[in-house]
């Protein structure tokens, strides 16, 4: 069946052509972002690799789906740079230090998220690595919270690989199994035009809500007379100590308890 152009200036046909794997490559950078660069938290991440799953379905009109490749290898490619973004995060961590902390609450940067990532770490462990995957915000933080308070090397980067293939290829190949599914196969069939222009649209609009949204917070705070920067010692407190990215490691906030029988130690 071939489908009617519902937009006649956005002609999907010329766009495929065109665009092939540099769509992918879009993507790969998006994805990158998200865990490679502080402003990543900002992309819909998780939607984008549902609809690259999706649009990777083979169709009469498009073999290969929209990027005009497997979707192995879209489903591989996605999860290698969500592998070498968690890598550059932690990278730039681990270089920076604390002084990355050291910033003013904006639409970028906000040290709540840094607070919440941090409980993530204290509460999981090492393996916030790879659960961050699936925690918008965190996914973004999480690695830079590790550089800075110097996971090992090794065992980030395993986690980090095993978190970037579960995510970035589990996610995109659950979007394509959501394409057999009869009714989303025969409406992306006919309104794939549509379907490429929501993408980018949706991909900007919630990029743009996200930084307008967190800007808009810091001015609150700011205005209500909070303290909307964060100075050395304030970052220095944020960094995490080494033993709670230990395996299995599980922290507690409440002080230990004494019990009844026991006597206070002298001196």
């Amino acid at each position: 069946m071939h489908h009617a152009a519902l937009i006649p200036w956005l002609d999907p046909q010329g766009i495929i052509n065109a665009a092939g794997p540099w769509a992918l490559l879009v993507v790969c950078l998006i994805v990158f972002a998200e865990t490679g660069l502080l402003i990543g938290f900002l992309f819909p991440g998780d939607t984008l690799l549902l609809i690259s799953g999706l649009l990777s379905h083979s169709t009469e009109q498009y073999p290969n789906g929209v990027f005009g490749v497997n979707v192995w290898v879209v489903a591989a490619a996605i999860a290698v740079a969500a592998f070498i973004g968690g890598e550059v995060g932690y990278y730039i961590g681990h270089k920076g230090g604390p002084t990355i902390f050291e910033r003013k609450e904006s639409g970028v940067f906000s040290r709540k998220n840094v607070e919440r990532t941090n409980e993530f770490f204290e509460r999981y462990g090492g393996m916030t690595v790879v659960l961050a995957r699936f925690v918008p915000v965190v996914r973004t933080f999480a690695p830079l919270v590790a550089g800075v308070g110097h996971m090992p090397l090794r065992r980030y980067t395993l986690y980090n690989f095993i978190g970037a293939v579960v995510w970035g290829m589990g996610m995109t190949l659950l979007g394509y199994a959501i394409g057999f599914i009869p009714w989303v196969a025969d409406l992306v069939t006919k309104y794939i035009d549509v379907i490429l222009l929501g993408v980018v649209l949706l991909t900007v609009a919630v990029t743009a809500w996200h930084y307008l949204r967190e800007r808009a917070k810091a001015r609150r705070e700011a205005s209500a007379g909070e303290d909307v920067e964060t100075d050395a010692d304030e970052a220095r407190a944020l960094v995490l100590d080494k033993d709670v990215f230990a395996p299995h490691q599980r922290r507690s906030h409440q002080p230990p308890v004494e019990n009844e029988g026991d006597e206070p130690t002298a001196g």
